[in-house]
């Protein structure tokens, strides 16, 4: 009797043959198609690329296809604490496709219980951080279950050969679309790596983009857009609230249109490697850039900076794989009480690939004109100063000057 495996599909040429491949190998293979959001890169209307995927499945071997529609999950409980976290690995990196793969790989497991499947499969690469992100869920959520990932056994030595396995199989992927970039995307970004991005003295070629206008193509007059927050999540675009799905799809569109989100950087992989990774986040980029501005805004001094500091380690933790744990959610909570006050509204002006915040208004901000003003209107002590500098530099008196001696 065939042992059945549940297999994260994606609909690329990986995946497709990874169905043929394992049901060679014995196994009943169950493709799970989770839908994180974005448009398609082919084109095509989502329902009609999903089919098209669902068909190449069952064309490959697939004894069942199970699709989800994750997206309003992965906005919820994925995207939005990392925003609120401020989350960019090394600074650039907004996370996209690392914050998708606990999401699916925490439906895996809930498809491999449903299914009664021994096993589930992946398709990354050996030298790739998303085996690590998959492996690692899947061990946490249930660690009774084999993991099978093809890729790091089947022997085909580049895509070529990959190709000439589908054409020999009947599965229909098409030839004429063959791409030397790998690609993922969802909701909150476009990831691109491989071929000409391999150089990195070179810059990307023009087709290695998909969203983003060049922002040398973008309307010369720009535009202005006004984000509201409550408690750090987004909640309106320019005044008309909207559900956060639909709120991350149109700033994604107003950010390509005007060239913003465009990341090409080198990137520290968690096994040990440098690579070359070129991202697409128009959404991402303007929102973090928004909710940045409104914490300085509200968040006192000393919390905004220790947030600032933590932001990094909690980027570290979403690359790695490291989703589902103890320092993770020890995390969250401390994210989700720094955000009870972040409540307001941005204005930004969006311009050939620059977003700059031009407005900042809530009902908790921490700026007091009267404080703040060098005009007539000025209530700030400054006599009071003096004391304060004396007492603030007065562990350091003498240390370093002529006044400072040796002991003896």
């Amino acid at each position: 009797m065939s042992r059945t495996v549940v297999l994260a599909y994606s609909g690329g040429l990986d995946t497709s043959v990874a169905v043929r491949w394992l049901t060679d190998r014995g196994y009943r293979v169950i493709a799970f198609m989770a839908d994180v959001g974005a448009p398609t890169s082919s084109g095509l209307p989502r329902s009609q690329g999903v089919a098209h995927a669902v068909r190449r499945a069952k064309i490959a071997g697939a004894a069942k296809v199970v699709v989800r529609d994750l997206r309003e999950e992965f906005a919820r409980d994925y995207v939005i604490p990392s925003l609120q976290a401020q989350a960019r690995y090394e600074g650039a990196y907004p996370l996209a496709t690392a914050l998708s793969r606990p999401l699916i790989a925490k439906h895996l497991v809930d498809v491999a219980h449903q299914q009664r499947a021994v096993a589930v499969a992946h398709g990354c690469t050996g030298k790739g951080n998303d085996q690590v992100r998959f492996e690692v869920t899947v061990r946490a959520l249930d660690p009774r279950l084999e993991i099978v990932a093809p890729v790091r056994e089947w022997t085909f030595r580049s895509r070529e050969e990959e190709f000439d396995y589908a054409k020999r199989h009947g599965i229909p992927v098409d030839l004429k679309r063959k791409s030397a970039y790998s690609i993922d995307e969802n909701l909150w970004g476009l990831s691109i790596e491989s071929g000409p991005l391999e150089d990195p003295w070179q810059a990307p070629p023009g087709d290695s983009f998909r969203w983003i206008n060049p922002p040398e193509q973008a309307p010369s007059r720009g535009t202005v857009a006004t984000v509201g927050f409550e408690r750090g999540a987004p909640v309106s675009l320019n005044g008309r609230r909207m559900n956060i799905v639909a709120l991350i799809e149109a700033v994604c569109r107003l950010g390509s249109t005007h060239g913003i989100g465009r990341v090409d950087m080198i990137e520290s992989r968690l096994v040990g490697i440098k690579s070359r990774e070129v991202y697409e986040a128009p959404a991402a980029t303007i929102l973090l850039e928004a909710h940045a501005e409104l914490e300085r805004l509200v968040l006192d001094r000393e919390l905004l900076h220790m947030k600032q500091a933590l932001a990094l380690k909690y980027a570290e933790l979403v690359y790695d794989g490291l989703w589902f744990t103890p320092l993770k959610a020890a995390l969250d909570a401390f994210v989700k009480a720094t955000q009870q006050r972040v409540s307001g509204t941005v204005r930004l002006k969006l311009l050939k690939g620059h977003v700059q915040v031009v407005g900042r208004q809530s009902p908790f901000g921490l700026y007091r004109k009267h404080l703040a003003t060098y005009g007539k209107d000025d209530q700030f002590d400054q006599k009071a100063a003096e004391g304060f500098i004396k007492l603030w530099g007065l562990p350091y008196e003498g240390s370093q000057g002529a006044g400072s001696r040796e002991q003896d």
